[in-house]
């Protein structure tokens, strides 16, 4: 009487998304685009398996666009439900899907301009009007764990997962669809944050399930012991003292902001010189404002900072370069200083033209601060490439590139199993999804070899029956 199945989100980091389908209703969890290698991104214009016009409704764990980047396109295929999200996630896909959208617009435009197209003309995936129209649909909900109805039958609530703000575990509970008529309970993680990170709570713990769904973007690794903060200080100086620039590519939602905070706290504590800071991210400066209004999310600390009238994500000497030529002013400046900008994989956006510079200049750093999927120019500037191509031209990369695993908002595989051993119920089945093969495949060993839980590692287009 109720099923799942995996449409995106299972061998790969990107495209989640998830259909329920439970007593004639079907309700799709994630909505996602694919993302890095061209075969993934593929995936974007291949045929669906499920009618968009269909679905009864749609639910958004966090706002990164390999969870919603999607949205938009099933819209323009004829879905017009709502979309039940925390209310942060909200307020920031009305920055990230507008922008996903022009960059669809924007590459549809290049394509026709250069004759790079086997279609006459080519089009983009979705425009900024099927964006507006997506955004139209959402029903924003609090984060507290109290249930709503998304259609008949199937309810859904919310808790704080602690990876960007307004992440949410969704806990669904299906009415009646068990073959003996009882209810199923099923949880997914979303994108799971781990503990004692800055800016925000801890993930909520879990609540009891028949069905789980835990992501493993980091199951077979665990993030550095070396704190981020002291890594950090340590590029920091050790540029300053080189008098050279500090590149750190970084996700516009989240990550920038955590960087953001950790920058001000080294400051204030001593342990690194004031440097200029530039954020070039339009998209990062709407974020940065977005993250001091939902203070129900905050840990303690972020909310003391607020309670004495400081900015917690404004350093001493900060830039914030929302137009094309506040940006390229900073193509001027010399020296130490360190710029933040999107996209945080070096797949494009402005970090692209800092990169230009930067990968060249043997007195620079470039610092990973996030999952470099494969595929990615960032993943090949990481695994020690000697050369990338950036906007047509072959750039040498002779740089200092440096890494901090601890910057990363996905749980590893140790924090994983942390939040796992909240539960009080033996699931009868956890799925691990979000991750590459070899990932979720370790996932899967280490929550075998620590609960001996049953656990299912999903490939693209398997259903599972929920009894």
């Amino acid at each position: 009487m109720a099923k799942i199945s995996f449409f995106g989100g299972v061998g790969t980091v990107t495209g989640s998304k998830y259909l329920v389908e439970s007593k004639g209703k079907q309700v799709l969890v994630d909505c996602g685009l694919f993302q890095g290698l061209r075969e993934l991104r593929e995936k974007n214009w291949e045929p669906l398996p499920f009618d968009p016009a269909s679905l009864d409704a749609v639910i958004i764990t966090h706002a990164h666009i390999d969870h919603t980047g999607f949205l938009p396109r099933i819209v323009k295929l004829g879905f017009n439900g709502p979309v039940f999200t925390s209310r942060g996630t909200n307020d920031l896909i009305k920055i990230l899907l507008p922008d996903s959208a022009r960059l669809q617009e924007e590459e549809a435009e290049y394509r026709n301009r250069k004759g790079l197209t086997v279609h006459s003309p080519a089009l983009p995936l979705y425009d900024e009007a099927d964006a507006e129209a997506a955004l139209d649909l959402v029903v924003p909900v609090p984060n507290d764990g109290n249930p709503v109805e998304i259609c008949e039958g199937i309810t859904a609530a919310f808790r704080v997962a602690g990876h960007i703000l307004g992440a949410s575990l969704v806990h669904l509970t299906l009415s009646s669809a068990a073959e003996d008529g009882s209810d199923i309970r099923f949880l997914f993680s979303g994108d799971l944050g781990h503990y004692d990170q800055p800016i925000l709570k801890d993930p909520a713990p879990p609540p009891a399930c028949e069905y789980l769904m835990v992501e493993s973007t980091y199951g077979d690794r665990l993030h550095d012991e070396e704190p981020s903060e002291d890594q950090l200080a340590r590029i920091i100086n050790e540029a300053y003292e080189r008098n050279g620039p500090v590149l750190i590519p970084a996700f516009a939602v989240g990550r920038t902001q955590e960087i953001l905070y950790l920058i001000r706290e080294l400051e204030e504590q001593g342990k690194i010189p004031v440097m200029p800071v530039a954020v070039d991210s339009p998209m990062a400066k709407q974020a940065t404002q977005v993250y001091n209004r939902w203070r129900e999310e905050h840990d303690e600390e972020y909310v003391s900072i607020l309670a004495r009238q400081q900015h917690p994500l404004m350093t001493k000497s900060m830039t914030l370069a929302g137009t094309r030529e506040e940006s390229k002013r900073l193509n001027d400046d010399r020296g130490a200083r360190i710029i933040i900008s999107a996209s945080g994989m070096l797949s494009g956006g402005r970090v692209l033209h800092h990169a230009l510079r930067i990968l060249p200049d043997e007195n620079a750093t470039i610092v990973f601060v996030g999952y470099q999927a494969a595929g990615t120019r960032g993943r090949r500037v990481l695994d020690g490439e000697s050369e990338v191509k950036i906007m047509h031209s072959w750039v040498p990369v002779r740089c200092r590139i440096e890494q901090i695993g601890g910057f990363s908002a996905h749980a590893d595989w140790k924090a994983v199993l942390k939040w796992l051993s909240g539960l009080e119920t033996v699931p009868r089945m956890v799925f691990t999804t979000h991750g590459e093969p070899e990932s979720a495949s370790a996932m899967a060993e280490h929550i075998r070899e620590e609960f001996g839980w049953n656990v299912m590692v999903p490939q693209m287009g398997d259903s599972f029956d929920l009894v």
